[in-house]
């Protein structure tokens, strides 16, 4: 589109003189030429004038009409090229090597430029119409593209570490319930808790079942005495088959973990 005073001039033009050149559409309505005069037309009342595009790649044709405005820096031609090329010639191609020569010969800039402007498409599309109005730079908009990119990248790696030590958040990130950041966070917040649990039990058992063995063989039990248990910690029967089986599993897991 044209800039405002641009617009304007255009506008007072057909004011005067009428709509010249009607407005190309392609089969679906769509304006492939003529954006900017369809605008003037609305400023001024005008009704515009309309004409079908017939041929069978109209993507082209919005690249050479594009293409033939003098006033447009390589870089915008680069991104209109990029955005409107056809990869139907050259059929025993690659996809990448069709779009690289069909646009770099029919604009006519650089294959370097070319690649840019697809690196645009692909990680900054929000930049496409700044850069070919001119108000962005391919350079900047190439910039701002690979930094995305960049951060796309790091976040992929960083799903995929997190699907392998914690799928459940994992999924909770592709759902958008958490960010990558988050997710993280509570990852590392679950590993302390982890380590926390694990130090409150091992030091609960150092305490208990070093001091039960060392009772073993004793007169410790005989001398039990239950008017003087520890409130809330009076010895029963069942409080010592419970223990029994305490004691049992506490051997059957550390014979699983090969324990000493």
């Amino acid at each position: 589109m044209l800039d405002e005073e641009e617009l304007q001039a255009l506008a007072d033009s057909i004011r005067e003189l009428g709509l010249l050149h009607p407005i190309v559409l392609d089969p679906a309505g769509r304006v492939l030429d003529g954006r900017s005069r369809l605008r003037a037309c609305e400023l001024t009342g005008t009704e515009a004038a309309f004409t079908s595009y017939d041929g069978d790649d109209p993507r082209a044709y919005a690249l050479a009409v594009n293409s033939r405005r003098r006033h447009l820096t390589k870089g915008q031609l680069a991104m209109i090229a990029a955005t409107a090329c056809s990869v139907s010639e050259h059929p025993g191609r690659s996809e990448t090597e069709q779009t690289a020569r069909s646009v770099s010969e029919q604009a006519g800039v650089s294959l370097a430029r070319i690649g840019q402007a697809r690196t645009v498409l692909r990680h900054a599309s929000d930049l496409i119409d700044r850069v070919i109005s001119g108000v962005v730079s391919l350079d900047d908009a190439y910039a701002t593209a690979r930094e995305r990119k960049a951060q796309a990248d790091s976040h992929e790696s960083q799903l995929a570490r997190l699907r392998r030590e914690d799928p459940e958040l994992a999924d909770r990130v592709v759902e958008g319930e958490l960010t990558i950041q988050g997710a993280w966070a509570e990852h590392k917040a679950r590993l302390e808790e982890e380590v926390r649990q694990r130090r409150v039990a091992t030091q609960l058992l150092c305490e208990i079942v070093p001091a039960l063995a060392q009772i073993r063989g004793s007169r410790t039990f005989n001398q039990y005495d239950p008017e003087l248990a520890l409130p809330g910690r009076t010895v029963t029967r069942e409080v010592i088959a419970y223990a029994t089986e305490a004691l049992a599993e506490m051997a059957t897991v550390w014979k699983e973990r090969d324990l000493p």
